[in-house]
């Protein structure tokens, strides 16, 4: 590509709506372009890198044997209907009606739709397993977009879905998948850490995730660097607490004026406060039937995981909110004064196991400016829940080995589920075995964020000039940089590379515009090339500045250096990295 002829701008400033620095860098790179809020377009170069991530991805999933689909976008809602998830995947769903008033949705993901194909056209165990997959474009209507590619309302997705004869077929299916997402990224060069995770709205009995570790993510991470056991915060369990050995005081009512909060009641009587019980009121707010109010109590110094109250109430997250202070009186109770023991009946009650390990421990009598002590559970109060619902902390115990689990960030880039019959129960997809008898298949669900990885890469490779492409994603593996395009040994020099690199299929660019040369080398470090060929006053001389933005791939130089040599040799280095690394 002659840079004087493409469709291409950078900028300067900082685009005032960038935060993370992938965000930045892929604006002022000129590789998108922002139409609407979590709404973007891709430029040529963008496209370009997009591609090549899209391109691994499908190389991988072809070698494992699964074969390549496109569904539509646009989804009938009888589908979700039959599935049982119309109502319970929340308002990030875009739903839309014809002109007929019949209902549809642009799908966030496609299980529904693969279910459907699949069960009207397998009915022998001799047609599975199957793999199918896509990579399409997915739609969520995100309350707050941001971060660019992290979290918008319309993203680039590859899913795939697995149909085994059974479990033991799907555990086979399952951990092949794993082993190719871990190829995918470190084909792509990208630093990831496979974590157990929650399956939420997808549902199903086990996930991982793949996340890719950045201080900038927004997924957190609890991991134990001991035994190496990893999860994300939804998922993440505690290590068991031994129970207490203290003998149970009798109960103490007692005044605590004006102490709402955990620290103002436990500096009034003088006790830390994981010696407390925190109160979470809330309501279940069904598609269908009654409110339900709910009181979730737990350690005064721990904080509620919402989705891990919502798996133990076993609802759909946006089924789950806070309560308004204001009913806190249909329970008998004042707010900042909620307590497990003497509540009215008919809220239901949730308990974080734990709470059962400990003894004599304050909470909220219900009752205005008074608190209880001494409380024990099993004789003062019971719940109608025991599940742990607590945020994990920096510093617990791993649930593994016992050694203290810390925290760190990621981008999340991948996921698979285990979804078993979850559909296939509901949809009917049944075979027939070898006997003749009717069996459910069993599903296994695979996703990977094509257009997040794009961003996660960059988040991991890009300094203060700009973004650092891998080799294996890099829209062009070389820039050749015409310092003077009126020479004429350096524009003869500048050509003759461009066409030896050009013939041997390396993706190259050669930046032949009437700019400055600051200008020329600034545009190349911002949009990150691996390899640049400066061609300047050493032209008739037939040498070369060559030079490497990030990694040297195996070649006798430093990062970010350069060196004159002889163009002919600039040409075999590339020519033999680029074979050999991409």
């Amino acid at each position: 590509m002659r840079l004087s002829k493409a469709y291409f701008k950078t900028l300067r400033e900082v685009p005032a709506e960038a935060e993370l620095k992938s965000h930045i860098l892929l604006l002022r790179a000129g590789m998108i372009r922002k139409l609407a809020s979590g709404v973007y377009g891709y430029m040529p170069m963008g496209l370009k890198a997009l591609k090549k991530i899209e391109n691994i991805i499908r190389n991988e999933m072809d070698a494992e044997g699964c074969q390549e689909i496109l569904m539509s976008a646009l989804q009938p809602a009888e589908l979700w209907k039959e599935s049982g998830r119309w109502n319970a995947y929340g308002p990030e769903m875009w739903r839309v009606c014809d002109r007929h008033d019949r209902e549809f949705c642009l799908g966030p993901t496609h299980e529904e739709v693969f279910t459907d194909i699949i069960r009207n056209d397998v009915d022998s165990h001799r047609k599975l397993p199957i793999n199918l997959y896509q990579i399409q474009t997915k739609y969520r209507d995100e309350a707050r977009p941001r971060f660019g590619l992290m979290r918008s309302r319309e993203f680039i997705m590859k899913d795939s879905y697995s149909f085994d004869k059974d479990e033991e077929g799907l555990d086979v299916s399952y951990e092949n998948m794993y082993k190719r997402y871990e190829n995918v990224f470190k084909r792509m060069e990208l630093d990831v850490m496979p974590v157990e995770a929650d399956t939420g709205a997808m549902g199903g009995n086990g996930s991982h995730e793949f996340i890719a570790k950045a201080d900038a993510g927004e997924s957190e991470i609890a991991f134990c660097p001991s035994c190496k056991m990893a999860a994300t915060v939804e998922r993440a369990v505690c290590g068991k607490v031994k129970p207490s050995s203290e003998a149970e005081l009798p109960m103490n009512k007692v005044h605590t004026p004006g102490t709402k909060t955990i620290e103002s009641v436990c500096e009034y009587l003088n006790k830390p406060t994981d010696k407390s019980i925190k109160a979470i009121f809330l309501k279940v707010i069904p598609a269908e039937g009654d409110e339900q109010l709910v009181a979730a109590f737990l350690r005064g110094d721990r904080q509620l995981n919402m989705i891990k109250a919502v798996n133990a109430l076993g609802i759909a997250e946006h089924e789950l909110v806070f309560a308004d202070e204001s009913e806190a009186a249909d329970i008998g109770s004042v707010c900042g004064f909620i307590g497990p023991h003497g509540l009215k009946p008919g809220i239901k009650v949730i308990v974080d196991e734990e709470l059962v390990s400990l003894k004599n421990l304050v909470a909220g009598a219900n009752e205005e400016d008074y608190h209880i002590e001494n409380l024990n559970y099993g004789r003062d109060y019971e719940a109608d829940i025991v599940a742990d619902i607590k945020q994990l902390l920096e510093g617990d115990p791993c649930p593994v080995c016992g050694e203290k689990i810390l925290y760190t960030r990621g981008i999340e880039v991948g996921q698979l589920f285990k979804l078993g019959t979850k559909y296939s129960e509901p949809m009917k997809a049944i075979y027939k075995d070898e006997d003749m008898n009717e069996r459910l298949m069993y599903m296994g669900s695979y996703g990977i964020g094509v257009s997040r990885t794009l961003a996660a890469v960059i988040e991991q490779n890009s300094d203060e000039n700009g973004i650092i492409w891998p080799l294996p994603v890099a829209p062009y593996h070389v820039i050749i940089t015409l310092i003077n395009p009126s020479d004429k040994d350096q524009t003869a020099l500048a050509e003759d590379i461009y066409e030896k690199l050009r013939k041997s299929n390396i993706d190259v660019i050669l930046d032949d515009r009437d700019e400055r040369p600051g200008v020329k080398f600034k545009d190349a470090d911002l949009i990150g090339i691996p390899f640049r060929i400066n061609v300047g006053r050493d032209a008739a001389d037939g040498k070369v500045e060559f030079k490497v933005r990030g990694s040297n791939y195996g070649m006798d130089m430093k990062k970010r250096e350069t060196v004159v040599i002889d163009s002919n040799e600039a040409v075999k280095n590339i020519i033999s990295v680029v074979s050999e690394n991409s």
